[in-house]
């Protein structure tokens, strides 16, 4: 392992079963290199204008937070369970606000290894690739796995 990497594989997480395929497949590849897994969940909340003098106010009425954060457990919960080494490896769980090709790309900084689905939640069924893989595979400070599933549904 090169000078500056750590032993920890970034995974992006948004609910989609792509995503839990990634999630699946980097347990696996923790086990086998001895190395933590940083389940990351970006989200945005969002705002709307209030009145001219006030500017923009939150427009979700629940917390976002722990909505997003129940999300990831569940993915996290599914993939362990489904992962024949889950409760061997190390998981640590990042929430952040942001948008996330950009939030990925910061977290994974000094990672050895950034990976995600090939799609994400997004409505567009026919791209083989979704807008923050194919972000990442532009820009990703480490190397990148995008894991493709035979998925059709979601």
């Amino acid at each position: 392992m090169s000078e500056g990497t750590d032993r920890r594989i970034v995974v992006g997480v948004e609910g989609s079963g792509y995503a839990r395929e990634a999630l699946i497949w980097a347990l696996e590849e923790a086990h086998h290199r001895g190395a933590v897994v940083e389940v990351v969940t970006c989200y945005s909340p969002t705002y709307v204008p209030a009145a001219p003098d006030l500017g923009y106010v939150p427009l979700d009425s629940f917390d976002l937070a722990a909505e997003v954060e129940k999300m990831q457990g569940e993915v996290i919960d599914s993939a362990v369970a489904a992962s024949p080494y889950g409760s061997e490896v190390e998981i640590r769980r990042v929430l952040k606000k942001g948008r996330p090709a950009d939030t990925l790309m910061a977290v994974a900084e000094g990672a050895s290894m950034l990976v995600v689905g090939n799609r994400g939640r997004g409505g567009f069924a026919g791209l083989r690739l979704g807008s923050v893989s194919q972000a990442i595979a532009h820009h990703s400070p480490c190397p990148l796995v995008i894991v493709r599933t035979g998925l059709e549904t979601d």
